[in-house]
């Protein structure tokens, strides 16, 4: 039998990277990725056996860390722009910037979703929204995304 400290330790191997890049997808920063992967499995690790699934528990912590830090950051500092330190293929900076053209919630839902691989039901919970309205923000980031690529691509 594992135990709690050894499925979150084989959860992290599995799923931290990707974690991370969503994350910088996200927010645009590898620091703020940095520290929302960390705190969130820092805090599974204490949580232990309470956690039922702590694979979307992980996830939707990280997230969650990493949307409020953007909030105190905006508060702040304003906008801030992708981590231009970051060495990325071509399209990702693209990518990047057309995401950080969508709306929060587009641009959560589409790379949680798409990206990550997350399920509508766990999105919906993450965000506090049906997971009808997750549909919706899928569409028009898709959407919005198509269109500023194309743009940007012509």
């Amino acid at each position: 039998m594992t135990t709690a400290i050894e499925r979150i330790e084989a959860l992290y191997r599995a799923d931290g990277a990707r974690m991370w890049r969503a994350l910088v997808a996200y927010g645009g920063n590898r620091e703020l990725a940095n520290d929302a992967v960390a705190e969130a499995f820092a805090q599974a690790l204490r949580r232990g056996e309470e956690l039922h699934d702590p694979s979307s528990w992980t996830w939707v912590a990280a997230f969650r860390i990493a949307a409020g830090e953007m909030q105190r950051e905006q508060r702040h500092a304003g906008i801030r722009a992708p981590d231009p330190t970051y060495e990325m293929p071509e399209l990702l900076p693209h990518l990047f910037q057309a995401l950080a053209r969508v709306s929060p919630n587009q641009r959560l839902a589409v790379v949680l979703h798409d990206y990550a691989d997350r399920p509508t039901s766990e999105i919906a919970g993450l965000m506090g929204i049906t997971t009808g309205t997750v549909h919706v923000h899928l569409s028009e980031g898709r959407r919005r995304l198509r269109t500023l690529l194309e743009t940007d691509d012509g």
